[in-house]
């Protein structure tokens, strides 16, 4: 592959993981001092964000939010800095085999919260279609609730929604103050969504849901006097919470947010830039090389879709095809439900091949569900969200039914091999079932090779036959041109002076995307810089390490075994994976590359 020798030059160790030297003989006191440090870190995490405790399973801080405060974020910082220092501290090839993928990872995430925090994005709390906002009304989705005491802590929770919501309030005004604030241009996307989450009756509000689940042998009197309590913090709590965040949004942040759409244009810009695309890629490269990458990666895949093309016997050019995709009825679904069911027996259609691909299948199940209502205006097309630990639901692959003639058909396929089976779904269940592993691993996530998975899964898709058609075929190649297109516009806005009209123009000349989707993609690149380049520099180096296996095995590589030795470790910074696949294929009779 042409990117090949790019990618083997690019691929460096990040400078915080360790050195990989020849392992010493185990050592019990540095296995020992090792998870006390891991210990110690994840009771604090806990704390800090009693949210992610709770989807964790640790359910001693039901009763509150996080605290967000400046002063809040200095003390985790200043944590975070002993952390690093306690890690280095330890020999690292003194500890079990184990605990060394451990302290890799977990130096990757150390050193890369302590070089973003420099940066001080706690400013901006929030992104396009994810934030602080979002997050609460998510809180007790598929967390389980059985007793008085846990309807107690929820309804605690949502009497703090006031407050935590005017601390992050705060800290956007400090970003107003330092001009550290997200562009006016993606902000009619985000009072859009506020919108939506402007209730009138508590019963109306996503908030309101535990207590339609209550159990039936709680004592009825109990369970009356809770729902009211629950509707009154509802009115009286949240829903001014919200209208109050509505009208800051138009009349103060609005206002003062920053003309420019690139992150190098920030206080800091262009350092805060190259940290986010080391962090989000897991590689030493900087955003031109990533950039001229994404060129010659759209140059490829525009030569692969005009052949697809073709084959439709279309007799337009590729602009004339595009349109015609955009708009002929065929490829559009006519109702919500039947976009559901589409994408329900395309990802049944799949559940029945894995175990042609996969040795090792995660237990837990994953339905198909529609992008909440709350979020679908302003949304991707859609996403996975995984079970809460401890919880009673399975995963849900998030289909988004909202302007059905936006979300094409052709692209169904491939959206359900990235969100769903065999990409993060299974990805992501089978990391939790790792046993013998810190906490922290269990929901660790690495970008590169989280969203290079998707990507790699998509493609796989081709060798289990789930392109039935050449408009199918055009799909998945429409949606790895989409990711291509993300190392260029993303680089371009936010290291190489693109505006978002340009941005916008490159996408929707180079993908299948509908215009939507377009629009609602552009403005996440814009509001999360760096994350839409983990897709394709993941994807490339997950098929650069298959083919590294396949050469060196030979008739011995089997595809299924190349696959569980990717996930046998949960999500993992690509360099951890890379000396991963060299452990495999020497285990498996080739020759390691490892030297």
């Amino acid at each position: 592959m042409h990117y090949r020798m790019f990618l083997l030059a690019a691929l460096a160790t990040l400078g915080g993981l360790a050195n990989q030297s020849t392992p010493a003989q185990n050592s019990p006191g540095a296995d020992t001092e090792f998870r006390a440090l891991l210990a110690d870190e994840w009771q604090n995490r806990m704390i800090i964000d009693p949210l992610y405790a709770t989807q964790m399973g640790v359910r001693d801080y039901d009763d509150r939010l996080p605290q967000v405060t400046p002063a809040d974020f200095q003390r985790r910082n200043h944590q975070y800095q002993d952390y690093a220092r306690r890690l280095a501290a330890i020999n690292r090839t003194a500890l079990s085999v184990p605990n060394r993928v451990s302290y890799d990872v977990f130096d990757f995430e150390i050193h890369h919260r302590l070089a973003l925090s420099a940066y001080e994005t706690w400013r901006i709390p929030l992104t396009s279609d994810e934030g602080f906002h979002i997050e609460v009304m998510r809180m007790a989705v598929g967390v389980v609730m059985n007793t008085p005491k846990d309807y107690e802590n929820y309804i605690a929770r949502l009497h703090a929604i006031p407050a935590y919501f005017a601390q992050q309030q705060a800290n956007m005004r400090e970003g107003i103050k330092a001009g550290f604030t997200l562009p006016s241009a993606i902000m009619p996307g985000i009072i859009k969504v506020l919108d939506g989450q402007q209730y009138q009756s508590p019963d109306q509000t996503p908030f309101f849901e535990p207590f339609t689940r209550m159990p039936s042998t709680m004592d009825a009197a109990r369970r009356t006097q809770l729902t009211g309590a629950g509707r009154a913090a509802i009115q009286s709590d949240v829903i001014p919470a919200y209208q109050r965040l509505r009208k800051f949004f138009t009349e103060e942040y609005l206002p003062a947010a920053r003309q420019s759409v690139g992150a190098s244009d920030l206080p800091q810009g262009r350092a805060y830039y190259e940290a986010l695309v080391k962090f989000y890629t897991n590689l030493e490269v900087t955003p031109e090389q990533v950039h001229e990458l994404g060129v010659k990666e759209v140059a490829r895949i525009r030569a692969e879709m005009d052949a697809i093309m073709r084959q439709t016997g279309f007799q337009g050019d590729f602009p004339a095809f595009l349109q015609f995709l955009r708009t002929d009825p065929q490829f559009y679904a006519r109702t919500p439900d039947e976009l559901l069911k589409d994408a329900s027996f395309i990802a049944k259609q799949i559940d029945g091949l894995l175990p042609g691909y996969f040795g090792k299948l995660p237990r837990m199940p994953y339905s198909v569900q529609p992008v909440p209502a709350e979020l679908a205006p302003n949304y991707t097309g859609g996403r996975y969200s995984p079970a809460p630990i401890g919880g009673r639901t399975g995963g849900e692959f998030w289909v988004n039914t909202y302007d059905l003639p936006k979300r094409p058909l052709y692209s169904l396929t491939s959206l359900a091999l990235h969100e769903a089976v065999p990409g993060h779904h299974l990805q992501i269940s089978l990391g939790r079932e790792l046993t013998d592993v810190p906490p922290f691993r269990l929901d660790f996530y690495s970008h590169a090779f989280g969203e290079g998975w998707g990507l790699y899964s998509e493609k796989l898709g081709e060798e289990m036959g789930l392109y039935k058609t050449p408009y199918d075929h055009f799909g998945r190649l429409s949606y790895e041109m989409w990711r291509a297109c993300r190392l260029v516009v993303d680089t371009g806005m936010h290291a190489l002076g693109w505006s978002r009209e340009r941005a916008l123009k490159y996408l929707a000349d180079n993908t299948a995307l509908s215009n939507q989707e377009v629009r609602t993609e552009t403005d996440r690149y814009i509001a999360n810089p760096g994350q839409a380049l983990a897709y394709k520099m993941g994807e490339l180096k997950l098929w650069e390490l298959r083919a590294k296996a396949q050469h060196a095995l030979g008739e011995r590589f089997e595809v299924r075994e190349f696959h569980d030795a990717v996930m046998a470790n949960g999500s993992i910074p690509l360099p951890v994976l890379e000396r991963q696949i060299d452990e495999y294929i020497a285990a498996a009779g080739g020759k390691s590359a490892t030297h």
